[in-house]
C-alpha cells in the first residue's frame, strides 16, 4: 500500500538530490559484513560509491585515489583492501603494475559488466554473490596481458639470510715468519737447563 503523502509524486522526495550508493540488505546483513573491521567497511562504501550503472569491473582503489577521498594511511588501505578481497565482497578483474596502471576491482552483489581490458581469467573466475558464501574469490589466474613494465625488486633466488663470511671464503691470516721469537731472543736469556747447582 503506498503512503498516501507521496501518491501522484514522481521519485523520492523524502531525500536530498542527486546520486546515491545502493547497498542490498544482503550486504549489511550477512555474517562476513558483520567480521569486517570499521576501516574495510569505509573502504567498502567508497569502492560502491564509484559504480554508476556499467562500471562494474573498473573500480578504484589505487593509493593515488583514495587520498583524494581522505585516505592518508597506504598500509591501513592495503589492509582494508585485502580484507574486502578476502571476505568476497569485491574481486580484481586487472592486475596494476608500476609506472602508472592501477588495479580495477568488482563489486559482487552486482554483475561483472562487460568492459575491455580485464586481465585473463577475470571473467571466468568472477562470481557473483561471493560475499554469501564465507570464503574468497581466487585471482590466482589473473595474468596482466603484457606482464608488468619493471623487474621484481627482489632478486629472482628470493630473499634469504645474508652469509656472514664474504663470497670467496674467510680472510685468512697472513703469518710472516717473525724476526724475533714471541718470547725474546734465545741468546739473550740465560739457559737454565744446563745450569749447576753449587
Amino acid at each position: 500500500m503506498a503512503n498516501g503523502r507521496n501518491r501522484g509524486r514522481k521519485g523520492d522526495s523524502g531525500r536530498d538530490s542527486g546520486g546515491f550508493v545502493a547497498l542490498p540488505w544482503s550486504v549489511l546483513d550477512c555474517p562476513a559484513y558483520g567480521r569486517l573491521s570499521m576501516h574495510a567497511r569505509a573502504l567498502l562504501l567508497e569502492v560502491a560509491r564509484q559504480f554508476v550503472r556499467d562500471n562494474n569491473g573498473r573500480l578504484l582503489l589505487s593509493r593515488a585515489y583514495m587520498q583524494t577521498r581522505g585516505w592518508k594511511s597506504a598500509d591501513m588501505l592495503t589492509k582494508a583492501k585485502t580484507e574486502l578481497i578476502d571476505a568476497g565482497f569485491i574481486f580484481q578483474t586487472v592486475m596494476g603494475c608500476r609506472p602508472n596502471k592501477a588495479s580495477w576491482y568488482a563489486v559482487t552483489w552486482r554483475t561483472l559488466d562487460k568492459l575491455p581490458g580485464f586481465d585473463a581469467g577475470a571473467v571466468e573466475c568472477f562470481q557473483r554473490g561471493a560475499y554469501l558464501l564465507g570464503g574468497p574469490l581466487k585471482n590466482a589466474t589473473l595474468r596482466p596481458p603484457h606482464g608488468t613494465e619493471r623487474p621484481a625488486i627482489v632478486p629472482p633466488h628470493g630473499t634469504g639470510k645474508r652469509s656472514t663470511v664474504p663470497p670467496h671464503g674467510p680472510i685468512r691470516p697472513i703469518f710472516a715468519p717473525l724476526s724475533v721469537p714471541p718470547h725474546g731472543h734465545h741468546l739473550e736469556k740465560p739457559s737454565t737447563a744446563n745450569e749447576t747447582k753449587h
